[in-house]
Parts: C-alpha cells; sequence; structure tokens
C-alpha cells in the first residue's frame, strides 16, 4: 500500500473520530462510575490511526531483511555451577507443581463442591489458564517446568528403565505424519468450550473428572507414541504455551552446555518456516476465543440471551431440542463460538488472499503466506490477554491467598491465610480501562512490525513488502477499534444521545 494511500487512511479515520456525535462517556465497575476524559470514540479511532501510523514508521526506518542483531542470544546461565543451580531449582519446581496438580484434583473429588471454597476452580482458570499464559509470552516456556502430566510420566520412564534396563516406556508406534497438531487443535477448541459455555465450568467435581479424563488421554498417548512425540503434537497445553513462548525474552536451547538463552522480545515470531496449516489455524482459534470471551460481555451479546429466553414457546429450542433456558443459553454460546472462529479464519485468510494476489503467483498463495504470516497475530493475542484479563487475574486471583491454607473448604488454615479476605477494588475500572488501550495498541505495533519485518524477509523487495502489507494494516487497524470497543463494553457506559 503506497505511503499517499495511507496517510489519506490516517487523515480519514482522524476526521471520522472528530466528527462522530459523542458525549461525556462514563465507565463503571465494582459500583464505581466516572468520565472520561475524552469522548470514548477518540480512544477508538485514535488507537487506530496510532496504529496506521506505526506503519509508516516501519517502512520508513525498516529499509533492509538484513537484522544481524534480531536473532542475537546471550546465554544467561554462563557457568557450570549456574547451570547445576538452575536445574536444582527446576528440580523443586517440578516437585511443588506435581504436588500442586494432586491437590487440585483432591480437592475437586472430595472437597466443598462450592467454586469459591474450593481451590481448583481458581486454579484452573486464573492460574493454570490466564497467569501461566501470561508468564510464558512475557518471561518465557515456564510450562516445559510445571507441566505435571510431563513430569510424571518422564519419573516412570526413569524408573521402568532401571527397573528394565534397555527398555523404554512406549510402545514405539510412529505418529502419522497427517495428524500433525490437529489433535491439540481439537482439545484446545474443547478447552475453550469448556471455559466460555460448560455448565461445569465452575463446579469442582466435574473440573477433576475432566483433569484424570485429560491426563489419562496424555498418558495414553505418550505410551503408544513416546513422551516427547506427543508433547509436541497434542498435548495441548504445552504447544499453546509454546506458542505465547515463542514471543519471550528467555528461550530454552534444550542443551545442557548453555541452557537458557536472552533474546529480544518477539524475535521467535521471525522463524515460521515449516508452518503448518493446523499451527496456522490454531493461531487464529487462540485469537478468537479470547475475543469471543470478550463480546460475551457486552450489550451486543446479551440481546442474543434475551431473544434466545424470549423465544416463542413453539420454537425448535423448546420443542424440537427440548432444552431448558440454560440449556438454549449454552446452545447459542456454542454456535456463536463456532461461527467466531469461523469468522475470523474467513477474515484472516481473507487478507492473505488480498496479499497473494497484490504480490504475485511467486511467493505462494492464500495458505502459504498465511503460515508464513500467521504468528505476527500473535501479540495481538497477547496484548488482548493483558487487557481482558488483568483485573480477573489481580482481582479474582486473589482468592488464590486464602484457599492455599483451606483448599478442601473444611475451614482450615494450614499456613495462616485463610481469612485473608480479596480487595476487588485493587483494579479499578479507570485502571483497567487504560491497561486495556496501552495493552491494545502496544500490541497490534509490534503485530505490524513483526509483519513488515517478516514481509521484507519473505519477498526480499521493499516495494513489494510495502504493498503486500495493506491488506494486513487494515485487519490490524479495525481489529484494533473492535477490541477496545469490545473491552470498554463492560466498563463504559455512553449517553443515549451520544
Amino acid at each position: 500500500m503506497p505511503v499517499r494511500l495511507i496517510l489519506r487512511l490516517i487523515a480519514l479515520l482522524a476526521l471520522v473520530s472528530v466528527s462522530l456525535p459523542a458525549g461525556p462517556a462514563e465507565a463503571h465497575g465494582f459500583g464505581q462510575r466516572y468520565d472520561l476524559p475524552i469522548p470514548l470514540s477518540f480512544y477508538i479511532f485514535g488507537a487506530g490511526a496510532t496504529v496506521a501510523l506505526s506503519f509508516i514508521v516501519a517502512a520508513i526506518c525498516l529499509r533492509s531483511a538484513h537484522l544481524p542483531h534480531a536473532f542475537a542470544q546471550v546465554p544467561l546461565l554462563r557457568t557450570p555451577r549456574s547451570r547445576r543451580w538452575a536445574s536444582g531449582i527446576a528440580l523443586i519446581v517440578r516437585v511443588i507443581a506435581v504436588g500442586y496438580f494432586v491437590l487440585m484434583i483432591a480437592a475437586g473429588l472430595f472437597g466443598v463442591q462450592t467454586p469459591f471454597r474450593n481451590i481448583i476452580v481458581a486454579s484452573i482458570w486464573i492460574v493454570g489458564w490466564v497467569a501461566i499464559s501470561l508468564l510464558s509470552a512475557l518471561i518465557g516456556d515456564v510450562w516445559r517446568v510445571l507441566n505435571p502430566w510431563d513430569t510424571l510420566f518422564a519419573a516412570a520412564e526413569r524408573t521402568y528403565a532401571r527397573l528394565r534396563p534397555g527398555r523404554f516406556l512406549t510402545f514405539g508406534l510412529r505418529y502419522p505424519a497427517g495428524l500433525d497438531v490437529w489433535p491439540a487443535l481439537v482439545l484446545f477448541v474443547g478447552f475453550a468450550w469448556m471455559e466460555l459455555v460448560w455448565a461445569g465450568r465452575d463446579v469442582p467435581a466435574r473440573l477433576a473428572e475432566a483433569m484424570l479424563l485429560y491426563s489419562g488421554l496424555t498418558w495414553l498417548g505418550m505410551l503408544l507414541f513416546g513422551r516427547e512425540t506427543w508433547r509436541e503434537h497434542a498435548e495441548v497445553f504445552s504447544i499453546m504455551f509454546g506458542i505465547f513462548a515463542r514471543f519471550a525474552p528467555v528461550v530454552s536451547t534444550g542443551r545442557r552446555d548453555d541452557g537458557l538463552m536472552l533474546r529480544l522480545p518477539a524475535a521467535g515470531l521471525l522463524k515460521n518456516h515449516g508452518t503448518s496449516s493446523a499451527l496456522m489455524l490454531l493461531v487464529i482459534v487462540l485469537l478468537a476465543t479470547v475475543t469471543f470471551d470478550g463480546i460475551l460481555e457486552t450489550p451486543l451479546w446479551a440481546r442474543v440471551d434475551i431473544a434466545v429466553i424470549d423465544a416463542p414457546d413453539d420454537s425448535m429450542l423448546w420443542t424440537a431440542f427440548n432444552l431448558s433456558e440454560a440449556g438454549a443459553l449454552r446452545l447459542a454460546r456454542s454456535v456463536g463460538f463456532v461461527l467466531f472462529i469461523a469468522m475470523f479464519s474467513v477474515v484472516y485468510l481473507s487478507a492473505c488472499k488480498a496479499m497473494a494476489a497484490g504480490t504475485g503467483s511467486k511467493w505462494g498463495g492464500t495458505f502459504v503466506l498465511g503460515r508464513r504470516f500467521v504468528f505476527s497475530l500473535l501479540p495481538i493475542s497477547i496484548a488482548y490477554h493483558i487487557a481482558h484479563y488483568f483485573s480477573y487475574l489481580f482481582n479474582g486471583g486473589q482468592i488464590i491467598i486464602p484457599l492455599l491454607s483451606d483448599p478442601f473448604g473444611f475451614g482450615w488454615d494450614l499456613i495462616g491465610t485463610a481469612a485473608y479476605r480479596p480487595d476487588i477494588g485493587l483494579v479499578g475500572p479507570l485502571l483497567q480501562w487504560y491497561v486495556a488501550i496501552t495493552a491494545i495498541v502496544v500490541g497490534h505495533v509490534i503485530a505490524v512490525w513483526v509483519a513488515h519485518l517478516i514481509a521484507m524477509t519473505e519477498f526480499g523487495d521493499r516495494t513489494i513488502a510495502l504493498r503486500s502489507q495493506g491488506p494486513f494494516l487494515l485487519l490490524m487497524v479495525c481489529y484494533t477499534m473492535l477490541s477496545l470497543w469490545i473491552l470498554s463494553q463492560p466498563i463504559v457506559e455512553t449517553n443515549p444521545g451520544s
């Protein structure tokens, strides 16, 4: 896209943002209301213009695909002693993680079945998903150490090797190449559905049963195909947290001689050759999932819920499907979730198709470019995770403190924290709003730069690279604005006349 056309786009965004009628916006959260300093539309269109402007800066500054320092890595563990200390700490963390894993299952099966009094609920949704995702993105692949399924199976392998020297705890079946990471994709869609739709997501016993079922599946897969093979292709959390960790500044080389390395954040997103279609769709589903989670909190989806509840008595919901109101609402969410994933996939692939049309068939078709550029979406996903879950993590996550003393809800006080009362005002709506704005804008700007770097490397020609990024720029500007609108809905109200 020519620079002149981009400048016109920015001018148009600014003009529209100024011309929109908007009264003073109000935000609410935890019983509070306040006025935003400027109308909501200024934030939304200003953020879109900022992302567009970042492309111009990238186009001016990045004139060559040769970036000698982009992939530079600095060893963090320089001496054998430091590597031994790191291995010892990792072992301690593994043991604690396994103990916590067993505690969660036991609490879910035998503890009080009240969500806020049983440690398994907050541990899965707040610690297990939100916190570990963000740690993986902002630090490194911490799941390689925390993974209890891998730790327990590795211990079983060592025990088996001692009892039967020269034998391995696996049937040694060849993993079908055609399966790729499709099992992980299916499992992640199921996990996301559990988080967003499933009636048992807050029922401790149901969560514990789901953990046991997944444990059996994981260990069976490791037994059939080998621990590392299953972990790399089908253990959904290893793959998902590994995707987040591509952005992280700390990376493990997998070798004992150099251990952990420090690199530039987002450098891991530039090495994308060999990305499969299944992995591409997994990244798209990741972004679609957290966005749909935000949509569920908007007045737009509230209208869908009301329409379902108000459906006529002779509707198929009640006659053919024989559903209760709760069941009908879950069905609507399930259908919406699937359609949302399909919509995200179509929009992304349409942008890639436009890119292919603008650059010529020499560089590959829609799916080839889609696989090559898909990880440029990861900074957006990380930004949305921060923006959407920030208050959830710091306000809701405090419930873990008393639950550590009383994980079963039996009235214990094992470590003296049972009397702690979470401060739900720790992150107020104003702080949540500005964190959301900052995260969304910064994440999209990084995504624009990553996509531009990939284009410079992929096409080699600066003119073609700039032309290729037009569809992506439009996609990211629109998604920036949509994201802020979604995130504003639970905390910002606008006067009816605005």
